[in-house]
């Protein structure tokens, strides 16, 4: 059997002296088979050529054929305009002038010998990847679509092959349903075509269309109708075992150097246990200070050096907020940290989001240390806080068990040395390494918008170099590396793997949580643009979700649902995030928000008229507005609401929702009368009647009953005792009632007067 080697896209020579064999060379970008005894497929689109050279070698020198006459298949379209034509140059004489003049044959000769083994190493890009149908793939690229049609045609066969595959793996039934989605989205991950599922919805009275948003208890009875059994995310356990490897491993030492980089330490907790406090006894600073409102509302990073072993080394910390809102924010520190700093108040003990943070590291398996805070404290049972922890498998290494618990002060920096040691201790045993000569990459951890100077993007470098001049990619957005400042406000030229840094580049704000990669030249960043756009333009934000969300408890009870138009400005993209979030898990049965536009930097004369034409208001967080635009806004009568602390802004839009809701009355019953006569003056007829229990009120709700039938309900409007005006009749005495929306009064009717006590207004 003939096994091949297939170089894609990129050309370069080497004379291998050895084996007398030379690759072939060109002006332009070629295509070579080489026929080996191993069959391997390699992609080294952004490899070096030093790399390429060193890579052909090692490939060659172990697996091509011994044969005689190495035989060289060209396979690089001579015109390109013309790409279905092949040129085929061989050594040997006789065989190039048969070829002259069967071209076609020869071509599909070799074409059909192309027949890859199921395991290949396919290098792309920056990593490595099995694939195990490649051999498909290889087949069809060699023979280029000659139509539009056909080339429609492998598309179409490309999308039921994918979903082929994902029926395949829904087999068992399970699905797991956490976020809202569009029905085009829920359609993907049934399976079931879209038109299905809007017709099932609209005959349960519930009218969607393919781009609108359900919530989860309408995905999840689309789900169940469909015999899927909907299982909670937080069962699934997370396999972090890479199914790919990066080019950097693959290739060998002399390629790349390695170095021991820094670990990044994300420091989690409730809030108020002293996170931001032993940062501050870390790094000798003054941080708690400057955090308005005594919390930390964003994600930062700080870096300090620590002598350990006679050796100084640099830890990377990660402050995370402990607020609820924020919940977004932790999760990307728990995706990028190399270790977790767990703290717990040992007057306070376990609490929701230290739960949540320790569900955050168990399920990503992520090495961690447990530190239990404010011991300083009189009174506290650091026994009973470990003893919580056991509830979920967190033993501490002196009562038999394999996690590690430092007990310390941040107030009175008691055990600090202790805690650093044993940061340091774990990084060891990680072996965190970085290359000092690959392109960085790593995540976006949040992006503002600077008043002076532009976009910018706060990132965490987990491997390579990061430079001014860099082209940088992320998401669909690309620019060019134009200023780096750490965390400490130091200008930079370049950025080592672990820093955060500031970085100016980029056009527009990158979103949280993206991930960022350094190529070599604008049109690779263009081509990865162009892979992405379909991606991301399917990204929904979580703005859209919350505006054009079906709601089930919406089609349970029909009500009149008001709405809300809200412009919001924040500092940060992760403020937005996190303020939408709170947002989102506010009950809005009778009042509907719709976030309309959301954008970081100060409110402008742009956002004032975009308030007038969509009649909302503009919540300013952590930003202010022009002077000079305040005499505008009192002109136009926009409503502004600046806050610098989140719980205010959040009880701000409840409290605005709350008053837009109609008031709801209890009636309460606060006497009985019984009609004895009926008698006529000029405003109408008036009851004389006799007050049996309690009290009438002027202006009370009333009930008339005659013959223990209710025949009209209105208000108390006149009450007179004796000739006299009063406001109140009291038990067992004689009264005039005239209720001028009734005229029917007989004797023997009974009134029954009601207080109307208005409801306190929930949402």
């Amino acid at each position: 059997m003939i096994h091949k080697i297939l170089f894609k896209y990129h050309f370069f020579m080497a004379i291998i002296k050895d084996f007398k064999f030379n690759f072939c060379h060109s002006n332009s970008y070629s295509d070579s088979v080489i026929l080996l005894k191993k069959p391997l497929v390699v992609y080294y689109r952004h490899l070096n050529d030093f790399a390429k050279q060193q890579l052909v070698k090692d490939i060659i020198f172990n697996n091509i054929k011994e044969a005689e006459t190495p035989v060289v298949i060209n396979f690089s379209s001579k015109d390109k305009e013309k790409k279905s034509k092949i040129n085929t140059l061989l050594d040997s004489g006789e065989i190039k002038s048969d070829l002259k003049k069967n071209k076609i044959k020869l071509k599909k000769k070799y074409r059909n010998k192309i027949k890859l083994d199921s395991k290949n190493i396919s290098f792309e890009q920056n990593f490595v990847q099995e694939d195990d149908h490649l051999d498909l793939d290889v087949a069809k690229s060699l023979k280029l679509s000659k139509s539009k049609k056909k080339y429609k045609i492998e598309k179409k066969y490309d999308y039921t092959d994918n979903q082929a595959k994902q029926k395949d793996k829904l087999l068992n039934k399970q699905i797991v349903l956490d976020k809202h989605l569009t029905i085009k989205k829920l359609s993907d991950k049934l399976c079931i075509p879209e038109a299905a599922i809007i017709t099932w919805l609209f005959l349960q009275g519930i009218s969607v269309t393919i781009n609108q948003v359900v919530d989860l208890k309408i995905a999840t009875k689309v789900a169940e109708h469909y015999n899927f059994h909907v299982i909670d995310s937080e069962n699934i356990v997370v396999s972090y075992d890479k199914t790919t490897v990066d080019v950097n491993q693959f290739l060998s030492e002399s390629l790349h150097q390695y170095f021991q980089r820094p670990p990044i330490v994300t420091i989690f907790g409730h809030v108020d246990h002293g996170k931001t406090t032993l940062l501050d006894s870390i790094l000798k600073t003054n941080l708690v200070s400057k955090e308005i409102g005594g919390i930390t509302q964003s994600i930062k990073g700080y870096e300090v050096n620590f002598e350990y072993l006679n050796k100084e080394e640099k830890i990377v910390f990660i402050d995370t907020p402990g607020h609820e809102a924020f919940t977004n924010m932790r999760l990307r520190g728990a995706e990028i940290t190399d270790i977790a700093l767990l703290v717990v108040a040992a007057d306070d003990g376990l609490k929701q989001q230290t739960i949540e943070s320790i569900n955050y590291i168990l399920k990503r398996r992520i090495p961690y240390i447990v530190v239990i805070n404010k011991i300083d404290k009189i009174d506290v049972n650091l026994d009973n806080i470990k003893q919580q922890l056991t509830e979920y498998n967190i033993i501490d290494k002196a009562w038999g068990g394999d996690s590690t618990i430092v007990e310390v002060s941040a107030l009175k920096s008691i055990n600090l040395n202790l805690l650093l040691s044993a940061i340091c201790g774990l990084a060891k045993t990680q072996n965190l390494q970085a290359s000092n000569l690959s392109y960085a990459q790593g995540s976006v951890l949040d992006s503002y918008l600077d008043k002076k100077t532009g976009t910018v993007a706060t990132l965490i470098i987990k491997d390579g170099i990061l430079k001014i001049g860099d082209i940088i990619v992320s998401g669909n957005l690309y620019g060019r590396v134009k200023n780096i400042v750490s965390s400490d406000g130091t200008k930079l030229f370049k950025a080592l793997p672990s820093a955060v840094v500031d970085v100016w580049g980029f056009s527009i704000n990158p979103k949280a949580g993206w991930k960022f990669k350094i190529v070599s030249d604008e049109k690779s960043a263009k081509i990865i643009i162009g892979q992405n756009q379909e991606l991301y333009k399917d990204n929904l934000s979580i703005s859209n979700v919350l505006n054009t969300r079906v709601m089930f408890s919406n089609y349970q009870e029909e009500k009149n649902v008001k709405i809300i138009n809200i412009i919001l400005k924040a500092d940060t993209q992760g403020s937005i995030e996190a303020i939408i979030n709170s947002v989102a898990n506010i009950a809005q049965k009778k009042v509907q928000i719709n976030i309309i536009s959301t954008n970081c930097g100060f409110i402008s004369s742009n956002d004032l008229e975009f308030a007038v034409a969509s009649k909302s208001i503009i919540l300013g967080f952590n930003v202010g507005i022009n002077s000079s635009l305040n005499q505008k806004v009192k002109k136009l009568g926009i409503v502004i609401a600046l806050f610098d602390i989140i719980y205010d802004l959040l009880d701000y839009i409840q409290n605005y929702m709350l008053s837009l809701v109609d008031p709801e009355f209890d009636q309460q019953l606060i006497g009985k009368a019984k009609v004895q006569t009926v008698f006529k003056i000029n405003k109408g007829l008036v009851a004389g009647c006799l007050v049996n229990y309690g009290k009438l009120k002027k202006g009370s709700k009333i009930s008339i009953y005659h013959n223990q039938d209710l025949v009209h309900e209105g208000l108390i409007d006149s009450l007179k005792r004796l000739k006299d005006d009063v406001d109140e009749v009291s038990e067992g005495n004689e009264c005039g009632v005239m209720c001028s929306s009734y005229q029917s009064w007989r004797s023997f009717d009974i009134i029954e007067a009601y207080e109307l006590i208005e409801k306190v207004k929930v949402l």
